[in-house]
């Protein structure tokens, strides 16, 4: 709770204003029952309409005393809450964004969407009513008591022996039920989680007919959350009738022996009037209170679930050497006997990987399905960090240089393809935010989408669906590359990323690439995409079993003589008999 409180300390003057305003409102309204008091004594039972009328105006001014400090204490806690969670939730994803990605597999993404949203409105709210009503209620609560004992401590001793059994179940309410929200916050994650996942998938479920399963699966989920907000919503519930149970027998208390004391004389009606109204006062003062309970009970949770978003740190080493480590990379990379595995797992994905690459060179990387491949481009990228053994870039270690900078140098083509809502024009320009028509269209032409974005109407203004859904996947493929190249990187890395490119357009690409003056990786299936490749690394369950040109590889490597022989038919098996 402390860590999401600590943003409020930019917003001191405006949180003691709205403290000072409330304090002043909440004064005047203790001075009103001892006011009427006086009335009733001085006034009516005298018959002074003088006295009447000047107790009368003094409220009527106390009145818009409290008026305007209530709107103004309402105005500065709008400006606080408001501004805290716009400050809070600039963190968050601030936070997100500088996450590796292995920490960021911790948290689900519908997860952080609920945290980011759901969470930090329900302590913009909280924030709202604790400088409203939440320091508003006990004050009032304590006021009331105090000037209870001003005007009449017998009567008052009644308000002494119910309050405080009401605040012990108040805090036993608050406590139980802060555990049951965080089971609350936790279902509405799984909701959110169904409804992503059935969005983006809307196509597939269309396809296998899974329609009904899906809805019942969202019933299901949407039924937990239920069940567990009625669970905590009975709990919570129960604090009003119990509230007004215990305080109305305190009022009937009040005025039973307040008529006695009336009786006997040694108390004034105006007297017993202001005792009732501050026992009437103390009970709306707490059954606010439990309303508070509950929100403050939520707000709990939802602090501890944004303060795990801001006090997990990413895994990623800092600069070790901060001299020259902005300096243009050349494109030379080494791995030095580097391993790695994913968090949580116990088998390594990549095991002491061992090549050199140099600047300008073209690296084919070849294997299984599951052998490593992206891993090991994602280890270049630093979205992960290998375990043991050393990655060097033009003969610096990988970690001396800036990851904005090193990230800044490199063209990235993602496996899978990510298009963003806007125009051709702009979802290149992601690349290079600052890039000119002309380098867009150079970056277009090398990755061989040109001629098929000016066949549009619109041409690079032409406006994508969601996801790019009106390009065919080879169109979408190619556009990702066009992204990747406008930023003129000296490193490039192409994820799998010319396999729904026909055999004509991907051998033109491959020959463009050879004019880029960057160091190229390219993981491929295909032997004719590789064949061209300065160096083609074969990688089999995480070990690179070989490495090479094609024309070694296919002397001394068996698997890759068995892949080039099945793609390329009897031609290959017959030059591969004799390689032999």
């Amino acid at each position: 709770m402390l860590t999401c409180i600590s943003f409020l300390k930019k917003y001191k003057v405006a949180t003691y204003a709205s403290i000072v305003m409330m304090l002043i409102e909440l004064m005047v309204e203790l001075m009103q029952p001892f006011i009427i008091s006086k009335m009733i004594d001085d006034g009516i039972r005298q018959g002074e309409l003088r006295v009447v009328l000047m107790w009368g105006g003094i409220l009527v001014v106390m009145a818009l005393l409290a008026l305007t400090s209530g709107l103004l204490s309402s105005f500065f806690a709008s400006h606080v809450s408001q501004s805290f969670a716009f400050d809070l939730r600039e963190k968050v994803y601030a936070q997100i964004q500088s996450y590796s990605l292995a920490v960021f597999d911790r948290f689900a993404s519908s997860s952080l969407i609920t945290r980011l949203t759901n969470d930090v409105t329900q302590l913009q709210n909280t924030i709202f009513m604790g400088l409203r009503i939440m320091m508003r209620a006990p004050l009032l609560v304590v006021g009331s008591v105090i000037m209870a004992f001003v005007v009449y401590p017998k009567l008052a001793v009644l308000l002494i022996l119910t309050v405080p059994i009401l605040l012990i179940f108040l805090f036993w309410v608050m406590k139980k039920a802060g555990r049951l929200f965080r089971n609350v916050q936790m279902s509405l994650d799984a909701v959110n989680s169904v409804i992503q996942e059935n969005l983006i998938g809307m196509r597939l479920i269309r396809v296998f007919g899974r329609m009904r399963h899906e809805v019942i699966r969202f019933s299901n989920t949407s039924k937990e959350l239920m069940e567990r907000t009625i669970s905590v919503l009975r709990l919570t519930e129960l604090t009003m009738p119990f509230i007004l149970l215990i305080m109305n027998a305190g009022i009937i208390a009040v005025l039973w022996f307040g008529q006695i004391e009336i009786d006997t004389g040694d108390a004034t009606i105006g007297e017993v009037v202001a005792v009732v109204n501050y026992s009437m006062r103390t009970t709306g003062a707490l059954s606010v209170f439990s309303m508070i309970v509950v929100n403050f009970s939520r707000a709990r949770a939802s602090a501890q679930r944004i303060a795990e978003v801001i006090e997990t740190k990413s895994d990623l080493l800092d600069v070790v050497d901060g001299k020259d480590n902005k300096h243009a990379l050349l494109g030379n990379i080494k791995f030095d006997s580097v391993s790695f595995r994913y968090p949580g797992s116990k088998s390594p994905i990549l095991q002491n990987i061992s090549f050199e690459a140099n600047e300008g060179n073209t690296i084919a990387i070849m294997g299984m399905t599951g052998s490593g491949k992206s891993s090991l481009l994602g280890l270049i990228l630093r979205l992960y960090e290998q375990d043991e053994g050393r990655i060097i870039i033009d003969g610096k270690d990988l970690h001396t240089i800036e990851i904005e900078h090193l990230r800044g140098e490199i063209g990235y083509v993602p496996q899978e393809v990510m298009l963003f809502a806007g125009t051709i024009h702009d979802n290149i320009a992601w690349g290079k935010l600052n890039a000119s028509r002309e380098e867009i269209r150079d970056a277009a032409k090398l990755a061989q989408i040109h001629d098929s974005i000016i066949e549009l109407p619109l041409g690079y203004d032409t406006m994508l669906g969601q996801k790019g859904i009106n390009l065919s996947g080879g169109q979408k493929q190619r556009l990702t590359i066009a992204r990747a190249l406008v930023r003129q990187p000296k490193i490039l890395l192409l994820d799998d990323s010319t396999s729904a490119l026909d055999v004509r357009t991907e051998a033109a690409l491959l020959e463009d690439l050879k004019k880029v003056s960057c160091t190229t990786f390219i993981i491929t299936q295909k032997v004719r995409a590789a064949i061209g490749a300065d160096l083609i690394l074969l990688l089999d369950d995480g070990h690179l079993i070989a490495q090479g040109s094609h024309d070694e590889l296919l002397t001394v490597s068996d698997l890759y003589q068995d892949i080039y022989a099945s793609q390329i038919g009897e031609e290959g098996i017959s030059h591969v008999e004799r390689v032999k």
